[in-house]
């Protein structure tokens, strides 16, 4: 490992950078609206707030004063503060600080912002949804952070016999990913990522420094290693449960001596607004967890979504890219033979998925993109032979010429795969209970880069978990979650008259069948196999007319 360069650095130094009153901070206008209390005052000057964030800050806090909860908001005036500035920063768009700085500003953490913000938000009809969605990305970006910072220090400790300048790496790290990629929240890429910059660093490293495996077969060259292939990498994939096809980015666009590193984060740092993670090395109180997050620790989310990803893979090893020889007879055995079409298809999505993937997570990560569509592509075929399967048992035919023929089911079934495929590889540091949490690429993505219709994907659903028994228990819940967010909202986004005909017959059957059963006498029970009986109907009746 190179000698960290001389400079000004360690704890002091980012003491002084995370404060709102150094750096770049623009000096304090002499006209200023002396709005509020005098404390109040001051804390909007630390910020740099404009006259109409201080004005609308305070009216916010003066109604929130108003409110049940005012006792709990008088003895934490200073948070109180602090949040209504922030939410009405982001309403106006004039944010003039960063996250970070605003939590230094008001003495408080992450987690007890968010769970501050949360409370006030009860008694508060004013946080917009332009409030949740910044507040929502914080949270991901936070959890993913914290997930790797920690898994940074532990893989460390197995590398290194002594500790190597982890800030100089750690750093290397933020600013790689910061320039990469687009989606902040993708734990896997970024673990991905971080594995790249302690590969890096390995092969800079003298051998005296390392523990095994990493002290071996590299040749030496004036006491730094330089390997002769993808040796470190893929002994680092390998302890760490990744694909090594997916883990190869270009560090030739960085410059890392430290000093001018640490210019380039703090640059990115500052236009993003948001968390500056190198207070993460000095463990700052500001971004420790508390103990509802550590207990999330625990769980290991990194290892989690790792032997997800490695179960899907060993599933789909035995499976090919191609169609295999049973379909191959599925397809002779149509009227016409869908073979071609299905390929071209295949082929034409992919160009357009890896596009797509590369737009929105990053150009270094359009290679991934191609990863994950192959997976999806196996599990399409996959899935197709054993609904095929399943249907010759039940029908006792071999020609489905009309289905396999159809565009729109072939896409909506590969959508439904690579949906699959996306929702094992992103599910994050926030998902230890299951849930699914929104990312740029997370469900409806698959449907625009796709273009295909919210009800065309939702038909396919039920047949695709029927016919996959090795899906896990998260997966089939995350595929029902598509579901009911189709039903829920998604089909009203396009609304043929088909639908509408059938909202409107849904909608004078149950006042219909309300009326009705305050007339007679009947059982609950009896009512609502009438009812659901009805609605099945109708069901039938609607998808009859698309």
């Amino acid at each position: 490992m190179p000698p960290k360069t001389p400079r000004r650095t360690g704890a002091a130094a980012r003491s002084q950078r995370a404060s709102p009153d150094s750096g770049s901070a623009p000096p304090p206008v002499a006209a200023r609206l002396e709005i509020g209390e005098a404390e109040f005052v001051a804390l909007c000057d630390a910020l740099r707030a404009p006259d109409g964030v201080r004005e609308r800050a305070w009216k916010t806090y003066e109604s929130l004063s108003a409110a049940d909860g005012a006792p709990a908001y008088n003895k934490k005036k200073k948070e109180t503060w602090g949040l209504c500035i922030f939410i009405v920063a982001i309403d106006l768009d004039e944010m003039t600080f960063t996250f970070t700085e605003l939590l230094k500003s008001i003495n408080i953490s992450v987690c007890t912002f968010f769970q501050f913000l949360k409370e006030v938000d009860v008694n508060m009809d004013t946080v917009s949804t332009k409030v949740d969605s910044t507040v929502s990305r914080l949270k991901k970006k936070y959890d993913v952070l914290l997930a790797l910072y920690h898994k940074f220090e532990r893989t460390c400790g197995l590398i290194y016999l002594e500790q190597p300048s982890s800030e100089l790496v750690f750093l290397t790290f933020n600013m790689f990913a910061g320039k990469v990629l687009q989606v902040e929240d993708d734990l896997v890429i970024s673990f991905q990522l971080l594995l790249c910059v302690l590969d890096y660093f390995i092969k800079l490293s003298p051998p005296a420094m390392l523990k095994e495996p990493y002290s071996k077969d590299f040749m030496t060259v004036n006491g730094s290693q330089i390997d002769t292939d993808t040796k470190v990498i893929e002994v680092l994939c390998k302890e760490h449960d990744c694909n090594l096809d997916e883990v190869m980015p270009d560090f030739s666009i960085f410059f890392f001596e430290m000093e001018v590193l640490s210019k380039q984060y703090d640059e990115l740092y500052r236009n993003n607004k948001d968390i500056d993670a190198r207070l993460f090395l000095d463990h700052d109180e500001t971004l420790q967890p508390d103990v509802i997050a550590c207990s999330q620790l625990e769980r290991t989310p990194i290892k989690t979504a790792m032997n997800n990803i490695q179960q899907l893979i060993m599933i789909l090893n035995s499976a090919t890219d191609k169609p295999s020889d049973t379909l191959i007879i599925y397809f002779n055995n149509c009227t016409v033979n869908p073979k071609d079409s299905i390929l071209r298809r295949v082929e034409t999505l992919g160009h357009i998925f890896k596009k797509k993937f590369a737009e929105a997570v990053g150009q270094g990560c359009a290679e991934t993109g191609s990863q994950r569509y192959k997976l999806g592509v196996r599990l399409y075929y996959r899935v197709m032979e054993s609904m095929l399967k399943s249907e010759e048992e039940r029908l006792s035919v071999q020609n489905f010429s009309k289905l396999l023929n159809d565009n729109i089911f072939h896409t909506s079934l590969l959508a439904c795969a690579v949906e699959v495929v996306m929702a094992t590889y992103g599910r994050n540091a926030s998902q230890s209970d299951g849930t699914s949490a929104e990312t740029d690429l997370s469900f409806p993505w698959i449907l625009s880069v796709f273009d295909l219709k919210a009800f065309d994907f939702y038909k396919v659903i039920e047949s695709f978990i029927k016919a996959e028994p090795s899906l896990t228990r998260e997966m089939i819940k995350h595929l029902e979650r598509c579901e009911h967010r189709i039903m829920e909202s998604l089909a009203w986004q396009s609304v043929s008259n088909a639908f509408k005909c059938y909202l409107s017959l849904c909608n004078n059957m149950v006042i219909t069948l309300h009326n009705f059963i305050g007339k007679i006498e009947i059982s609950c029970t009896v009512f609502f196999f009438y009812y659901r009986t009805f609605v099945l109907h109708l069901h039938a009746v609607f998808w009859g007319l698309l």
